[in-house]
């Protein structure tokens, strides 16, 4: 048989190899996952992924108490964010075998600048991609409604944040309307990114019932909010179709949505104290509007009455002149009257006269004229008359009354009447 040795023998040997330095006091980059706090102490395991996201390293660590409180505060004074799953660090380790427990890696020690540096590298890569495609400002450009009254709002139903947007709200010292409508979505964690698409599609499908979205978070770790840092998230905020205000961080923290959206406010309560706002300028500018038709049609009654008074003082003195002038002008219209009438009758007459003498010439010409053209007529009339020209040596043959101008006009045993100058002879054709 084999020497052999038992198992608490072959951890121990194995834990003698752990004395050696170049597993001792190292610096080690990693992503940290399935982090949790007990009892003070930090228990998380360190990954390595490579390209394709595939998990190629893992290995167990723990921060005793005594160490956490010292490094979770330095690391939250220079990032703003506790140690939380998912955060790329950078860590001093001592390696531990326990014979019981099994390796273990020890954290004294981090860098959160390296941390910083790599949240900072993700968001700014995001940014820039929505910089090359031209949809970062999108959501900026739209422009807010007078009064933007209609909210979408996009929060968890029992967060501390939506409760005091409301609040705030509603419940405005101007006595202002406001109508929201929540659609809820999970605001932390690995579901917050597809909640919040969805809840903006949801609200995309009814876009012409409200004048603005307000994404709003409030209360929990500023470690949540590295899941907004995200290139889906902030694509489907700068291009949608309607302002988003967004109140999703805390005084430090930017983040990519707050980048893209119309307007980033710090927390929920100043969201609801923006519409407010927004909703005074007009109150006061229509209260404006009213002071200042009121103060015009107080003057405008000042103005009529003024001239009412001199109207009603102007009228009778006026009236009277006028009376005055009329009657002047009458008078010397019915002193006019007889003289006009007599030169207008003159003239007419005179004209009359005129008329008489050029008719009479007219008459006299016109008798003078028809007499001598009768007198023509009357000698044409006698020299073509039918006795002058028998007297002259002519005959006229009728038959049955009619004047025989042709030899084919008669035919044997007509009776003919020839006349003369000085008689008839009746004949017969033969």
């Amino acid at each position: 048989m084999p020497q052999s040795l038992t198992l608490l023998e072959y951890n121990r040997r194995i834990k003698n190899l752990m004395y050696d330095p170049d597993v001792q006091n190292c610096w080690v980059t990693a992503e940290t996952s399935d982090l949790r706090v007990s009892r003070g102490h930090c228990y998380l395991e360190l990954i390595q992924k490579d390209d394709s996201g595939a998990t190629v390293a893992r290995l167990g660590a723990v921060i005793w108490a005594n160490t956490f409180a010292r490094l979770d505060a330095q690391f939250f004074h220079v990032t703003g964010k506790h140690l939380a799953t998912g955060m790329k660090v950078m860590v001093n380790v001592n390696a531990n075998f326990h014979e019981l427990y099994g390796l273990k890696a020890v954290i004294n020690g981090i860098n959160p600048e390296f941390t910083l540096g790599d949240m900072e590298r993700i968001r700014q890569e995001i940014i820039a991609r929505l910089t090359k495609e031209g949809i970062i400002d999108m959501n900026k450009q739209l422009s807010w409604p007078l009064v933007p009254q209609r909210i979408a709002v996009i929060s968890a139903r029992g967060a501390a944040g939506y409760g005091d947007f409301l609040n705030q709200l509603h419940n405005n010292a101007y006595g202002l309307k406001f109508y929201t409508c929540l659609f809820e979505s999970v605001m932390q964690g690995v579901n917050t990114v597809p909640s919040v698409i969805a809840a903006l599609d949801r609200v995309a499908a009814v876009e012409e019932m409200f004048d603005c979205v307000v994404i709003i978070r409030g209360g929990g770790s500023t470690s949540d909010l590295n899941s907004f840092d995200n290139y889906d998230l902030g694509a489907n905020i700068a291009q949608f179709p309607l302002p988003i205000i967004t109140g999703i961080g805390h005084d430090r923290d930017v983040t990519i949505p707050d980048r893209v959206s119309k307007l980033h406010v710090k927390t929920p309560t100043e969201a609801a104290e923006f519409l407010v706002r927004c909703g005074l300028a007009q109150l006061n500018l229509l209260n404006e509007m009213a002071t200042a038709v009121v103060s015009s049609s107080r003057e405008a009654i000042v103005h009529a009455r003024e001239q009412l008074s001199y109207y009603g003082n102007y009228i009778p003195l006026s009236a009277q002149k006028l009376v005055e002038t009329s009657r002047a002008r009458l008078l010397g219209y019915a002193q006019s009257i007889p003289l006009v009438l007599k030169a207008r009758i003159d003239s007419e007459k005179s004209h009359l006269d005129r008329l008489v003498e050029a008719t009479k010439t007219a008459v006299a010409a016109s008798m003078e004229r028809e007499r001598m053209r009768l007198t023509a007529l009357t000698d044409k009339v006698q020299l073509l008359s039918p006795q002058n020209i028998l007297d002259r040596g002519y005959s006229l043959t009728t038959l049955n009354g009619h004047v025989v101008t042709s030899v084919a006009a008669i035919k044997q045993g007509d009776k003919l009447v020839t006349t003369l100058k000085d008689g008839k002879i009746e004949s017969v054709v033969e």
